[in-house]
């Protein structure tokens, strides 16, 4: 797309971009500081390794009833409320250090009810997004929004945290929540589309079921996936990819540093490689989409990554993995770019919140039983995960690649919003009979 045919994504997408760099701002310190407060505690790993378990068990337990609740609310106040809980979180975090009573338990606490609401706030960010721009615009927009949260997460709060924490662990905890309670405010001033609420109201005006009660709406998102060949197979394609790749990068830590001989005081550094790739392929997949289609741009990108992971386990050379993984993660942020903005113009608006759940329950479920199954197998040889995960993931691209090269563009979809919106209501009068002349 050339400067000339460029479209100013506008205000309220700037509004929800600065609220999401707060936001993340916010997760990037949290992230970073509770591990190295749980290392002051105690030096237990089993203890330690709950802070890592805790986190991710909200998606599991939590991202449906989330999605539920994000399609059945306006969206600004879902947004809202996660980050005034995640604020109200910050703030407890900051007082029983500063009193010096935390303990291992407030950490789990905090970091369980943490993740929680960050189910809340993924799924409404997501939802709010294609609310405020066309079809067409959504894989540019997601592409800013993948670069601010890896630049503020793995360049700003990380490092910055771990700097500050030697000086008191006080300035990064208070730091965390104000910066989410700027992000509360922003979230309140975003227009009154951002709330989600037309999709409902257009659906029931051209005579669509009525929304039964919550309870009811666990299976919604199910439901809808499976009614689509497309979102059917391309979850399955998905979640196999997901445990494929977290199967082969279990034990990346020890590789390098145990095997490899990286220093630890390097392995932050060496990491950025990563971090690099992801926000290189960030700027450059609205270009990728609009010269070759989402379908072959992700067909490749999907046996590209795999080859990347294959070449960490087999080039013994810190130069070579460093190149392998820039290609794996920046591989893996053009798919994540291109298949977000595709389900967001499949999924009717109404659905987005349960459906997204649904999506991330599955898949992000079952990362950690791909990690624990790849850390077995490091058990025998460092290498082999990389080479049996990413030989997995290259044969799952090729088997399913004729199928990723028919994926349409986003704008291409007609998931029926934009005519339940554009119909006039049934309460609207009819406009007045003339009265013939006489």
């Amino acid at each position: 797309m050339t400067a000339k045919t460029r479209v100013p994504l506008g205000a309220a997408f700037a509004n929800v971009f600065t609220a999401n760099i707060a936001s993340s701002l916010g997760d990037g310190i949290a992230r970073t500081a509770i591990p190295l407060l749980a290392v002051r505690i105690t030096d237990d790993a089993l203890f330690i390794s709950g802070i890592a378990a805790l986190a991710m068990l909200p998606w599991l337990l939590f991202a449906i009833p989330a999605g539920i609740l994000i399609d059945r609310i306006d969206r600004r106040v879902a947004l809202a409320t996660a980050n005034t809980v995640r604020t109200g979180l910050a703030i407890t975090l900051f007082v029983v250090t500063a009193t010096g009573n935390l303990t291992i338990w407030w950490l789990y606490a905090i970091i369980f009810i943490y993740g929680i609401f960050e189910t809340v706030y993924d799924g409404a960010i997501r939802a709010v997004v294609p609310s405020l721009l066309p079809k067409a615009q959504l894989p540019r927009a997601n592409s800013l929004i993948e670069a601010g949260e890896q630049v503020i997460q793995s360049f700003v709060s990380g490092p910055a945290t771990s700097l500050l924490f030697a000086v008191s662990a006080l300035i990064p905890l208070g730091t965390n929540a104000a910066v989410y309670a700027i992000a509360v405010v922003l979230a309140l001033f975003l227009p009154a589309v951002a709330s989600g609420r037309q999709y409902a109201a257009a659906h029931a005006r051209t005579g669509g079921a009525a929304e039964g009660p919550w309870y009811k709406q666990f299976v919604d998102g199910w439901n809808f996936i499976m009614t689509s060949r497309l979102l059917k197979t391309l979850w399955l394609l998905s979640t196999l990819t997901g445990m494929a790749i977290s199967f082969a990068t279990a034990s990346f830590v020890l590789y390098l540093i145990g095997q490899l001989g990286l220093p630890e005081e390097l392995f932050g550094i060496f990491m950025l490689t990563g971090a690099v790739g992801a926000i290189a392929a960030s700027v450059v997949t609205q270009q990728l989409k609009v010269r070759f289609g989402t379908g072959p741009t992700v067909a490749a990108v999907n046996v590209l990554a795999g080859l990347g992971v294959v070449m960490v386990g087999l080039i013994h050379n810190l130069w070579a993995i460093a190149i392998g993984w820039f290609v794996v993660s920046g591989s893996i942020t053009v798919w994540n770019i291109l298949i977000m903005s595709l389900r967001q113009s499949i999924i009717p608006g109404r659905l987005l919140g349960r459906v997204h759940g649904t999506w991330r329950t599955l898949l992000w479920g079952s990362m950690p039983l791909g990690s624990l199954l790849g850390g077995l197998v490091g058990r025998i040889d460092l290498t082999l995960p990389f080479v049996i995960g990413g030989g997995a993931s290259v044969l799952i691209g090729l088997v399913w690649y004729r199928f990723l090269m028919r994926l349409p563009n986003p704008e291409d979809v007609d998931n029926g919003d934009e005519a339940a919106l554009a119909a006039p209501s049934e309460a609207a009068p009819a406009p007045p009979t003339p009265i013939p002349p006489t």
